[in-house]
């Protein structure tokens, strides 16, 4: 098949002698159509109520010497063909989600060639090379994906003088996730060394469908909703609740670790605790963020985790749903958290496929009857296991450091800061390799990570992995290990219902929710090694009618992105505040109204009816 005439282009932010569009034609798949995976309907809601900037993702990739950028297409119309994700379209109403997907047997789409006559400025080191590379996959990445007509990916190929260097690629999030864009970009490599491709044994995503809404599919999604309710029950809100903790606003910048010490720890802690190297490595991982909040555990997300399963794992589609894993680290030490993070580890895989609009209905029901809002603020990727490609595009080894000389290529311990990205999240973090260089990367809010503390922190995990290469390590060691500090909280800080709560915070967010009424939270121990501290709420009635419920509803309502808030477990309405603003036990002494919790249709009146 050949490619139609090329038109032009637009420019790409960087000195270009042309830039023109090729209209790649294909066939040979085959038509289908039917109802959308749990990853895909979760995926197309987030696409239509969230910025594009949050939910798309991008990749770049390296041509190999030698590879003509015709070669380049026709590896991309060969994918194209092969997995029906890249050839599929949602239909939708103007006011109304997608129900299916529809598989196109053939059609066409589009990739950019932008050739320079000269490279962009420092283009002949790799690094800055592909930092202009990940600029260009950034700027088509803000753009939203039309789900009903437009084609999942936006291709650029960047050459220098006709000479293909990189390929710069935005995908949408509906067709692909991390695990699928590794494999892609694994096959694509394959097919431009002219290797034909074996036979596709992966699921496909109309496959997936079906397995979904069978009886045992369903019955997996229910057991999931189950498992998470009990976390968002039990555990921390938020996993970053500290004083300064609001939401990240603009782009974060990424920090980049290439350690050949950090891979050579982590093979020794390995071998040393009989473990695989992604169990020790996400272990360390949430022991460090867990001391580091100062949260007695760790709760974190782990999206692609769900392809734990075979014909799952090299599957182009996207099954981008959160694996939630609660860790408790109140344990002694390291070997006996991993013990309980490898059984944690599986159940948060096979909790990780649900009905997405039934999760979220259901935190919904926790954030009213518990009173407090779930914060996903911690994210781990661990693609090493998908993509061996991925460690072909590291930097290239410095002279006389490849095998002919004896040492391994990479540097010891490299930190370098790379483009920023619009953050959803408080830290993301990709595990991309764990040999023969441990190579991380981690987006962090920086007013709770500043740039010296995220380098800290990554320098930090390395030197956990090497202390637990050598012997096992007692968490209480952590810092004096790691050299990274945990959260500081004062006095005003307390810890209730599993959750970092400053109830004064709790008081002047409440307060401001009912126009300003004045507002004391106290913290009531519980009797005789009861369910432990509760927060008790006294409102001032002022001229209208107040009761527990339109309180609670009103401190629900400034809940998100608000961490240190946690709803009172007993709301007491009182004529008014005590005079000449006495003393916090003064409250207690004011006539009473009403009382209640505020989470049923109920309450405790003191007026006789």
């Amino acid at each position: 098949m050949r490619a139609a005439e090329d038109t032009p282009a637009g420019g790409v932010g960087a000195p270009a002698s042309s830039a023109r569009t090729v209209a790649v034609r294909y066939a040979g798949g085959v038509a289908r159509r039917g109802p959308l995976t749990l990853g895909q309907a979760n995926m197309i809601r987030c696409m239509l109520r969230d910025d594009p900037a949050y939910i798309n993702i991008h990749a770049v990739w390296p041509v190999p010497e030698g590879v003509a950028t015709r070669a380049v297409i026709d590896a991309f119309r060969t994918l194209v063909v092969r997995h029906e994700a890249l050839r599929t379209t949602f239909p939708h109403g103007p006011d109304a989600a997608p129900r299916e997907q529809v598989v196109a047997a053939e059609g066409r789409f589009a990739v950019t060639v932008v050739d320079h006559a000269e490279p962009p400025p420092d283009a002949e080191r790799y690094a800055d090379a592909e930092r202009y590379a990940e600029a260009v996959a950034d700027r088509d990445r803000v753009r939203r994906f039309g789900l009903a007509e437009e084609f999942p990916l936006r291709i650029s190929v960047l050459t220098r003088r006709g000479t293909p260097t990189f390929v710069a690629l935005a995908a949408s999030h509906a067709a692909t996730d991390a695990g699928a864009l590794a494999v892609l970009h694994e096959e694509w490599r394959t097919l431009l060394t002219g290797t034909e491709l074996p036979p596709l044994e992966a699921v496909t995503p109309l496959e997936l469908a079906a397995e979904e809404a069978s009886p045992a599919g369903v019955r997996k999604s229910d057991a999931s909703l189950g498992y998470w309710e009990r976390i968002l029950r039990t555990g921390p809100q938020a996993m970053f609740a500290e004083p300064h903790a609001v939401p990240p606003e603009g782009r974060q910048p990424q920090l980049t670790l290439r350690s050949r010490r950090g891979a050579r720890a982590l093979a020794r802690a390995a071998t040393r605790t009989g473990n695989a190297p992604s169990t020790v490595l996400l272990t360390a991982w949430c022991a460090l963020l867990a001391h580091r909040a100062g949260q007695s555990a760790c709760v974190i997300a782990l999206p692609t985790s769900n392809r734990f399963t075979r014909r799952l794992t090299r599957a182009v589609t996207t099954v981008s749903q959160d694996a939630l894993l609660h860790l408790d680290v109140r344990v002694p030490s390291f070997d006996a958290l991993l013990r309980t993070a490898f059984g944690g580890v599986l159940d948060a895989y096979r909790h990780s496929r649900f009905d997405a609009l039934r999760l979220w209905e259901m935190v919904e029901r926790v954030t009213d009857e518990r009173g407090s809002h779930f914060a996903r603020d911690a994210v781990f990727n661990d693609v090493s296991a998908l993509a061996p490609a991925a460690r072909d595009a590291a930097p290239p080894p410095e002279p006389g450091t490849g095998p002919e000389s004896g040492p391994e290529p990479g540097p010891e311990l490299e930190l370098c800061w790379g483009p920023g990205q619009e953050l959803p999240t408080r830290a993301l973090a990709f595990a991309y390799a764990t040999t023969p260089l441990l190579h991380l990367s981690l987006w962090a809010d920086p007013a709770l990570f500043p740039r010296a503390e995220a380098e800290g922190f990554l320098t930090g995990v390395v030197r956990l992995l090497e202390a637990v290469a050598a012997e096992d390590v007692p968490l209480s060691a952590l810092g004096a290990v790691t050299g990274v500090r945990s959260a500081e909280r004062g006095p005003r800080w307390r810890r209730v219902d599993g959750c970092w709560v400053s109830p004064p915070a709790v008081a002047d967010a409440l307060g401001r929710a009912l126009d300003g009424r004045p507002v004391h939270v106290t913290v009531d121990e519980a009797p005789d090694g009861g369910a432990g501290p509760r927060l008790t709420a006294y409102v001032a009635a002022g001229g209208d009618p107040l009761t527990p419920e339109r309180a609670h509803a009103g401190l629900r309502d400034v809940l998100p992105g608000r961490p240190g808030l946690l709803a009172p477990h007993r709301y007491v309405i009182v004529q008014g505040p005590p005079p000449d603003g006495g003393p916090g036990s003064a409250w207690t002494g004011r006539p009473v109204l009403a009382e209640g919790d505020g989470r049923k249709k109920r309450q405790v009146r003191h007026d006789g009816r």
